[in-house]
Parts: structure tokens; C-alpha cells; sequence
């Protein structure tokens, strides 16, 4: 059984999807956060069940496993607000297009309960731009694009770096 799959002594994990721009530099902030377990880049809500296919509505996200015990959907949500830009429609630094949307997807709905909430409970909730839905199609990202700057530390990312490892060895 993979991380992404297991339990553990706490309880169920449990996945939640945050799609930030290039899916590079988000998976790569994500995975050194307290509490997340594992992490798969990937496309959500788009049609196709192929990465193959054409664009198809998706958006670039980050498959992301945590325990719940350690870390709540609101504080993910805090973190995520770290390295988006909220206000932005379909950009996230020099990356241009809607599947560079910001949002988060769930098939369980107390995480976009917690979520709408995080984001209901800020002053400029009415200016967020960052979808909250549930998650109908997930495509896992091929093997070049799974934990991307792990393996090539320079290539791009919209990311500050020392943003993009704030958390690393926490």
C-alpha cells in the first residue's frame, strides 16, 4: 500500500487536492509541510482520464495526503495562502492560463466546508479568486513532472525559494 493509501495508529489519513499555479513549486512547498504525509502531482476536474489528451479544463494540482491529527484543512489552507496569490484569475507568477486556476477539490465535504470557511473568515473573502469544489476527475501527472524540483532544483518556479522552503526539515 502506497502513503498515499494507508492509515495510520491516529487514524485514516486523508487527501485533499490545491491546485497554486505550476504544480512544480506547489508540491514542492506542500510536501515539507507539518503534518502531510505524501503528496502526487497531478490535474484535477478536467474530462479526460489521460494525460495524452488534449487540454481539457483541468487545473495543475497537488494530490496531498495528510494526517489529520497533525494538521487541519484550515491550516493547509494557511499554508496555501503562503504561495498563491489569491486575487488571481487563471495566473500565478509568469504562468498564464486556466490551468493555472488556484482552487481546492475534495470528495469529502468538510474539506471544502473547512476551506470555504478559511476563506469566508478573511477580510478580503470577497476578493478571492481561489475556486473551492468538489473533486470529479484526477489524472496522476507523468513520472517528469512528479516532485520536479526535488530531482532539478533550478529549473523554474514561481515560487521565491526561500518561500518554497520555509518549512523543509521542520
Amino acid at each position: 500500500m502506497s502513503d498515499l493509501q494507508h492509515s495510520t495508529k491516529q487514524g485514516s489519513l486523508q487527501t485533499i487536492y490545491f491546485a497554486g499555479g505550476c504544480l512544480w513549486g506547489v508540491q514542492e512547498f506542500i510536501k515539507h509541510l507539518p503534518g502531510v504525509v505524501a503528496t502526487e502531482a497531478g490535474r484535477a476536474n478536467g474530462t479526460s482520464s489521460s494525460t495524452e489528451a488534449s487540454y481539457d479544463g483541468y487545473a495543475e494540482c497537488v494530490k496531498t495526503c495528510f494526517d489529520p491529527a497533525q494538521v487541519t484543512v484550515a491550516e493547509l489552507m494557511g499554508y496555501f495562502f503562503e504561495i498563491i496569490d489569491p486575487y488571481s484569475v487563471n495566473r500565478q507568477g509568469q504562468d498564464v492560463g486556466l490551468k493555472y486556476r488556484t482552487g481546492v477539490y475534495s470528495d469529502d465535504e468538510q474539506h471544502l466546508a473547512a476551506a470555504q470557511d478559511y476563506i469566508g473568515r478573511r477580510e478580503d473573502a470577497l476578493n478571492i479568486a481561489v475556486e473551492v469544489l468538489p473533486l470529479n476527475n484526477y489524472v496522476k501527472s507523468d513520472a517528469e513532472h512528479q516532485d520536479r524540483l526535488s530531482r532539478f532544483p533550478n529549473d523554474y518556479c514561481h515560487i521565491p525559494l526561500d518561500l518554497l522552503h520555509k518549512y523543509k526539515g521542520r
